[in-house]
């Protein structure tokens, strides 16, 4: 299992290191990142949210043990060592059940993270940030620690090894794909102040409990990284928003970047130098996947290859049959929602994948590909040469290992530096 307090520790000293937290339930996304991490010889955190697994199955079907057991049986087929694989719980708190009164909602975030902690999730999220019913939107700082140590204690008590839980806290995380912009259209990053005034009421809230402070590992801030569904806020370079100082009497802490996805590559050294040795990805992963199911698609299309609808047309009335995915996250000022529905940057249609009628379309395209001529000079207008080098020495046939590259293309930037498992 990857030692997450050594890098943390390594971090710390200066040491620009950080490993990556993968957020996506997509067996094919996922066996991509797998893989590279194997390929790279690297330590990867592979991270199920709230809303995706939980004791009711989540929007995947999954329960927190059910989705660990998928991600090794992925990396036993992938031939991928489990060793180097960590799972982690992301925004594990009350969120999923909102729509109800506190401690009905705590009630059952209380469960989820016992059934994450007993089955070895064990860098875990802790997010009470928003309210529940008849509650603000966002609660401040006092009520978010004082739930989320409450569900520390849980997930202590549950744990197989307590000693090897990592808890991050946080109190301004930002909603995923929900670019908080200024009157420059800029992100503005977390104050050093808003993040020590979090720290100390988590410190109290832990203290209150007689809870491991040692246990706190993470700090979710937001250093100046975000994407809306069509536009991508990058990191200014030179900026350095101070927040390491917040974390001078932490010294077994470490920043955490959520959104950070669609980044220039320099991005990522640059947050690990500014101390956020964890970065979340998931949106980019499958947005990649998807990129590459639509280029073979059109190369299928343009030699006449097809033998039934567009892979974009099936998905098109696959997503307008059953819109609860995109419906709310589409305005209507979005002049083009077709391309925001199959091109956003929070990739809604990355909840469509598991319906029969796309994954069926799925393997109709590759079937329609299988045993096709492709030479380079064809897939050189889709893909990258990279890629097509990565491709043509993998085992798989072509345009499956092309899909598989072109999310390897997105995870890359994240393994920055040398081995560290």
């Amino acid at each position: 299992m990857p030692d997450l307090a050594r890098i943390i520790a390594l971090n710390r000293a200066g040491d620009p290191v950080a490993i990556p937290s993968v957020c996506t339930a997509h067996p094919d996304a996922l066996e991509a990142c797998l893989t590279l991490a194997e390929t790279l010889d690297q330590p990867i955190v592979v991270e199920a949210t709230s809303n995706q697994v939980n004791q009711d199955g989540g929007y995947t079907g999954l329960k927190p043990a059910d989705f660990i057991r998928f991600v090794k049986d992925i990396a036993a087929r992938a031939q991928v060592d489990p060793a180097r694989i960590l799972f982690g719980g992301d925004h594990l708190g009350p969120q999923a059940w909102r729509k109800l009164p506190a401690d009905q909602a705590m009630a059952k975030a209380q469960r989820m993270v016992a059934d994450y902690a007993a089955a070895g999730f064990t860098k875990i999220h802790l997010d009470c940030s928003e309210g529940c019913a008849n509650e603000p939107a966002q609660l401040p700082d006092a009520i978010t620690a004082t739930r989320s140590a409450a569900l520390a204690a849980t997930a202590l008590k549950h744990a197989p090894d307590p000693a090897q839980l990592l808890f991050v806290i946080g109190t301004e995380v930002p909603p995923p794909g929900g670019a908080r912009t200024d009157d420059h259209g800029d992100i503005p990053p977390t104050t050093a102040e808003s993040a020590r005034a979090t720290l100390a009421a988590h410190r109290d809230a832990f203290a209150a409990l007689n809870l491991p402070l040692a246990r706190i590992g993470g700090l979710v801030v937001q250093p100046g990284v975000e994407f809306s569904p069509m536009e991508v806020h990058h990191l200014p370079l030179t900026r350095d928003p101070g927040l390491l100082a917040a974390l001078a009497d932490w010294p077994g802490t470490c920043l955490e970047a959520h959104s950070t996805d669609y980044q220039h590559p320099e991005v990522y050294p640059r947050l690990a130098e500014l101390g956020f040795a964890f970065q979340k990805v998931g949106p980019a992963l499958t947005f990649a996947w998807r990129e590459a199911l639509y280029a073979l698609d059109t190369l299928r299309a343009q030699n006449g290859w097809a033998s039934g609808p567009s892979l974009p047309d099936t998905l098109e009335a696959v997503m307008l049959a059953n819109p609860g995915y995109w419906q709310a996250h589409i305005h209507g000022t979005s002049a083009d929602p077709r391309s925001e529905r199959h091109f956003g940057l929070a990739d809604r249609i990355r909840y469509y994948w598991p319906d029969p009628r796309a994954q069926q379309a799925v393997q109709r395209l590759m079937a329609d590909l299988d045993g096709k001529r492709l030479p380079d000079p064809m897939l050189l207008a889709h893909f990258r040469p990279s890629e097509i080098a990565s491709a043509r020495a993998s085992a798989y046939p072509l345009p499956r290992a092309l899909a598989l590259a072109r999310v390897q293309t997105a995870l890359r930037p994240y393994f920055f530096t040398g081995p560290r498992s």
